[in-house]
């Protein structure tokens, strides 16, 4: 209990009070003892003295008759000094010393009577004075008398002087008794005093743990309240500001979590920092979003987690001016969107920032596809209808006036308008494939009948162009395949017709199909023999309106591997190409197995 400092101070407190009381009474007793010790010895003295005077008058005997001698040994004997002195002031009989300290007495006294002798002190009947003297163990008290005859003559005067040396000793005796009976007052009243204060301080105490545990998180511990003292009320108080900072601290905890839930799945990135910059909050969304971005310093740890200098700048800026920055960053083939806005506290000083980053590489790339679409539309539109007007406008003005020259422009007109439709048709089917809004189902079927009759149809037609067509099934007859046959069908005719494009007579066309028994799916490659694509360009082959070498003006609306694509993707499957320039291309694509009756 001892260790409360409160109990401490309360009884250090006492301590210090019993002892200022104990020095002031000391002091204040030492005064008046004083005082009234130095009355009583003067009045003590002065009756004396007034005792010789009557008995001298009482013998009623010439001056020079009275035996003054043996009254100078009666007062030696009770510790007074005796002067005698005749009517006229000169000194008759003086006590005899037997120490340096009534020596100096004597001395001291005889100066003061020699200038203070009582016939000198006008209209007195006796006399008083109390000398203080360094070398002197206590105060010297000196009083004088007349001696008169039974006639009421003056016949001499007598002094007695003494010392209050004694005075001193009785003073210091009582201040010894005052001190120590104020120390057993004091030490009997601590014992009381301090389980006093231990009953004051222990629900206190009680309140301090509970407040104790409720900093550590533990909300459930109260304070008693039974003291009915200002303690329990206290306590009452502390339970009822518990209550309420518990629900409101639950409610917070409740907020933060949904709040930090809620920044931890959301794709933005998010970093808040204090006033020197230091980043205090983070989620996990911003340690992946710059993997894109070149690392400037690896020393700099903000560097590493947003490694744009300027963005740092503009949380700078922003802490120090209180705006909101915006920024667009660029970084390699990614771009991101930076919003740094301040952040406040109670009393509406700037305490911080918090930025928010997000990847905005895919809207600003569909941005782009979105523009290259409309010129490419633009100009894959523009070419069938300039060549359309270049052809009607001669008809219309009746400038055409040979029939076979009337017939060819018409032949013209016809295949400019059939490639007209065929890209608007293309253009639709690929934007409702994109958009998903084509149906079509996709079921079990069996891939060597689809690729023989492939065979069939395309045979002959390989052959007018002088190209080697043939398929070639190296893992054996394929197992039944999940797909749409119809879809895969248009996907092969798109990539033969490519092939059939950019190969040159004299070459080959080839179909291959291969089990991928670990994967559980069929790879089927179109090969072929012909001028195969830069490497500049395979990155971009299944863009829409693309076109590889568009310089030797091979004709195509540039949608076929696009729509390949799309199609594929539909049916859950993916392509690929592999070319080497000058050498030839193959494009593979995948089709799921199926275990069990084939359907066609």
């Amino acid at each position: 209990m001892f260790r409360s400092p409160l109990l401490r101070r309360i009884v250090c407190l006492m301590i210090l009070s019993l002892a200022v009381s104990a020095a002031l009474a000391s002091v204040l007793f030492f005064l008046a003892s004083s005082q009234t010790l130095e009355v009583n010895e003067q009045n003590t003295l002065l009756e004396r003295a007034y005792s010789i005077a009557d008995n001298y008058t009482e013998r009623d005997v010439a001056f020079s008759d009275y035996p003054w001698k043996e009254l100078s040994t009666e007062i030696d004997f009770v510790g007074s000094n005796v002067f005698l002195f005749d009517a006229d002031g000169k000194e008759i009989t003086a006590s005899a010393s037997d120490s340096d300290v009534r020596q100096k007495a004597i001395q001291y006294t005889e100066t003061y009577l020699q200038a203070n002798l009582l016939p000198t002190l006008s209209g007195k009947t006796f006399d008083t004075a109390i000398l203080t003297k360094k070398d002197l163990p206590g105060k010297l008290l000196i009083v004088q008398v007349p001696l008169l005859s039974s006639q009421g003559e003056i016949q001499g005067y007598l002094a007695l002087s003494s010392t209050l040396d004694a005075i001193s000793a009785i003073q210091k005796g009582l201040i010894e008794v005052l001190a120590i009976s104020i120390f057993v007052a004091s030490s009997a009243m601590l014992i009381p005093i301090y389980f006093a204060v231990s009953r004051l301080v222990k629900p206190l105490q009680a309140v301090n743990s509970a407040a104790r545990s409720f900093a550590k998180g533990d909300f459930s511990v109260r304070a008693n309240t039974r003291s009915k003292t200002e303690a329990g009320e206290l306590a009452l108080s502390f339970n009822e500001l518990a209550d309420q900072l518990s629900v409101s601290i639950s409610e917070l905890t409740v907020e933060r979590n949904r709040l930090k839930e809620i920044f931890d799945v959301i794709s933005e990135g998010i970093v808040s920092v204090d006033l020197d910059l230091k980043p205090v909050y983070s989620n996990p969304a911003i340690h992946t979003l710059f993997e894109g971005a070149k690392k400037k310093n690896f020393f700099a740890q903000r560097l590493q987690l947003i490694p744009f200098d300027e963005v740092w700048d503009d949380f700078r800026k922003c802490i120090q001016e209180g705006v909101t920055l915006e920024r667009t960053l660029d970084a390699r083939d990614s771009a991101y969107s930076s919003t740094i806005v301040p952040t406040f506290d109670n009393a509406g000083k700037v305490a911080g920032a918090t930025g928010f980053f997000r990847d905005i590489s895919e809207s600003e790339r569909l941005e782009q596809t979105r523009r290259d679409y409309v010129a490419n539309v633009s100009h894959e539109l523009r070419t069938p209808l300039t060549a359309l007007r270049g052809l009607v406008e001669p008809l219309a003005d009746g400038m055409v006036k040979n029939e076979t020259d009337r017939m060819r422009y018409y032949g013209i007109i016809l295949h400019e308008t059939m490639r007209l439709s065929r890209l608007i048709d293309d253009m639709l089917e690929l934007s409702r494939l994109q958009a998903r809004t084509i149906a079509f189902k996709t079921f079990p079927f069996d891939l060597n009948i689809l690729l023989t009759e492939l065979k069939t149809k395309f045979t002959p037609i390989m052959r007018d162009a002088d190209l080697t067509f043939d398929i070639a099934f190296r893992s054996g007859p394929c197992p039944t395949v999940m797909g749409n046959p119809d879809r895969v069908e248009q996907i092969l005719v798109i990539l033969m017709d490519n092939a059939k494009k950019y190969t040159p007579a004299g070459g080959s066309i080839t179909i291959t199909t291969e089990l991928n028994e670990k994967q559980d799916q069929v790879l089927v490659s179109v090969i072929d023999t012909g001028q195969g694509i830069h490497e500049y360009d395979i990155d971009h082959i299944f863009d829409r309106f693309y076109k590889a070498d568009r310089a030797r003006g091979k004709k195509g609306t540039g949608l076929g591997l696009s729509i390949a694509r799309e199609l594929l993707s539909y049916m859950g499957e993916t392509i690929s190409v592999q070319s080497e320039y000058g050498e030839g291309t193959t494009f593979t694509f995948t089709l799921k197995c199926v275990r069990g009756t084939s359907w066609y």
